[in-house]
C-alpha cells in the first residue's frame, strides 16, 4: 500500500486512479495478456499470409505490439488512426514496421478516412483461401475508415454525422444510420474477405460492449436495417435535416433496392472469429485496485453510465455526499454520457460532467473531488480528456470572471475549467474504453 491518503492532495489521488485505469487498457497490456490461440478460426501459424488491418484510436498501438509479440506473423497491412496520432505516439510502445499507418478524420470523416477505408477493403479482397485478415478494432473506427456508399459522397456523410452528434443521439442508433451509409461497418469488411478467414481483436468503447456497435461492427453480423436507420432519423427529428441524397439512399434500401448489410447467418461469417480483449470494466477494476492501494474504501464500481453529462455529474455528487464518511472513500463509474448541444461554446461531455459536479459540490465543507475523463485522452473538440471539480471550483471560477451556470448553458465548459487549471490533459492515450469517473471523499477533520 502507498502512503496514507491524508498525506496527498485528493486531486492527486483522483488523477492517479484515472491513470491506472488508462494504463491497464493500453495495447501492450491487452495483447500480451491475451491468448493468441483464440484470435482466429484456426492456429495463426497455419496461414500462408496474415494481413493486419485496423481502425480506431488504439489501432497503431495494437499493430505495433502485435508485431513485437509475434515477429514475422504479419507480412503486410494497414491501420488508420486519427490525424496527429502518430506524432503523439508513446516511446514505450513499439512502432509498427510491417503494417502501414494512415491518418483519417475523427469524429467526422475526411478524404484520408475514405482513402484508408478503401485500402482496408482492397486488402481484404486481395487474400486467398489460406490467408487470414487480422482486424484490430477500437473506438473511432467508424469515422476513420469511412467509404461512402454508392450515390453518396463525403459531404453527405459529414453533414449526417454532425446532425447525429449535435442532437445527442446515442452511439448504437447513430451507428445504425452510419452503417447503412458506408461500406466498411455493419459486417461489410468481413463480407469482403472470403475466401480468407477473418480474426478480429476488439477494444470496446460502447456501453454493453456490443460488438456490432464498436466501430460499427466491421466483422460481425448487423442486426439493424435500412428501415431502422430511417426510424432513428425520424425519432430524433433529423429526417429533414440530413441531405436529400441520404434520405433517398435509405429509402431505396428500405424498399429492397439496395443490398442489406450482412445479418446473422450470412455465409461470410463462417470463417470469422471476433474476440473482445478490452472493456470499460477492465479499466475500472484497475482503478479499484489503485484506490485500495492508496488507502480508500471503494464503495461502488459501476459501468454502463449514460445520460446527459451535466445531470450525471450532479447525480454522482449526490451519491458521494449522501451520508457522512468515516474513512477515505471512493466511487467509480464508467460509461459514456451525451451532450445535447444548445449553445456554441467549447467543451466536451467529461468537462460538462465536471462542471455539473462543481455546482453540486459547492457548499460542501469537506474534502471531495469528482474527476471525469475520456480514456482516449480526448474530450470533444479540445486538447483535454476531461476535468475535475471540488467544493471550491464554482467559486474559484466566479472569482476569475466566469459564471458556471452560463457556461453550462452555452456548452462552454472548456475556457472556464482551463482558466482555473482544472482540465485533465494526458494527450492521446492510444486506447479507448469510454470514460472513467472517479469520486473521492475524505472525512471532515475536527
Amino acid at each position: 500500500m502507498s502512503s496514507p491518503a491524508s498525506t496527498r492532495s485528493i486531486e492527486t489521488d483522483a488523477r492517479a486512479l484515472f491513470d491506472a485505469a488508462v494504463r491497464r487498457v493500453q495495447a501492450d497490456r491487452l495483447i500480451r495478456d491475451g491468448n493468441p490461440e483464440t484470435w482466429a478460426p484456426r492456429s495463426l501459424t497455419s496461414y500462408a499470409t496474415v494481413a493486419g488491418v485496423g481502425m480506431g484510436k488504439a489501432a497503431m498501438a495494437m499493430a505495433g505490439v502485435l508485431e513485437e509479440e509475434h515477429p514475422g506473423l504479419v507480412e503486410t497491412g494497414t491501420v488508420v488512426v486519427p490525424e496527429g496520432y502518430p506524432s503523439h505516439y508513446p516511446d514505450r510502445l513499439p512502432t509498427p514496421s510491417q503494417i502501414r499507418v494512415l491518418e483519417g478524420g475523427h469524429p467526422f470523416p475526411t478524404e484520408g478516412s475514405v482513402r484508408a477505408g478503401r485500402r482496408l477493403l482492397e486488402q481484404a479482397r486481395s487474400l486467398g483461401a489460406d490467408d487470414l485478415l487480422l482486424v484490430l478494432v477500437s473506438g473511432g473506427g467508424t469515422a476513420l475508415s469511412t467509404v461512402p456508399a454508392e450515390t453518396l459522397d463525403l459531404a453527405d456523410l459529414k453533414t449526417t454525422y454532425h446532425e447525429l452528434m449535435t442532437a445527442g443521439v446515442p452511439i448504437r442508433p447513430a451507428n445504425a444510420v452510419r452503417k447503412h451509409l458506408t461500406a466498411v461497418g455493419g459486417g461489410q469488411l468481413a463480407r469482403a474477405a472470403p475466401p480468407a478467414d477473418v480474426g478480429a481483436l476488439v477494444v470496446s468503447d460502447v456501453v454493453g460492449d456490443e460488438l456490432d456497435t464498436i466501430a460499427s461492427g466491421p466483422t460481425v453480423p448487423d442486426p439493424s436495417t435500412y428501415q431502422d436507420a430511417m426510424q432513428v432519423l425520424y425519432r430524433n427529428g433529423l429526417w429533414h435535416d440530413v441531405p436529400a441524397s441520404v434520405r433517398d439512399h435509405l429509402a431505396a434500401g428500405a424498399r429492397g433496392s439496395r443490398p442489406e448489410t450482412p445479418a446473422a447467418g450470412a455465409e461470410c461469417f463462417e470463417g470469422t472469429r471476433t474476440s473482445l480483449i478490452g472493456t470499460n470494466e477492465t479499466a475500472l477494476e484497475a482503478a479499484r485496485a489503485a484506490a485500495e492501494d492508496r488507502g480508500y474504501t471503494v464503495r461502488s464500481v459501476e459501468s454502463g453510465v449514460e445520460g446527459e453529462a451535466r445531470a450525471v455529474g450532479e447525480a454522482h455528487v449526490r451519491t458521494m455526499l449522501r451520508g457522512p464518511v468515516e474513512e477515505p472513500t471512493c466511487w467509480l463509474w464508467g460509461g459514456e454520457t451525451t451532450v445535447t448541444v444548445s449553445g456554441d461554446g467549447t467543451g466536451g461531455r467529461n468537462q460538462e460532467v465536471a462542471l455539473g459536479a462543481a455546482l453540486a459540490l459547492e457548499g460542501h465543507d469537506g474534502s471531495a473531488v469528482l474527476l471525469s475523463g475520456g480514456t482516449d485522452g480526448i474530450d470533444g473538440p479540445t486538447d483535454a480528456a476531461g476535468a475535475w471539480a471540488g467544493p471550491a471550483t464554482a467559486q474559484r471560477a466566479r472569482s476569475s470572471g466566469f459564471d458556471p451556470q452560463a457556461h453550462l448553458a452555452d456548452n462552454d465548459a472548456y475556457p472556464l475549467l482551463d482558466a482555473i487549471g482544472h482540465l485533465l490533459r494526458p494527450g492521446p492515450t492510444h486506447t479507448n474504453v469510454m470514460d472513467v469517473h472517479v469520486g473521492l471523499v475524505r472525512p471532515t477533520e475536527g
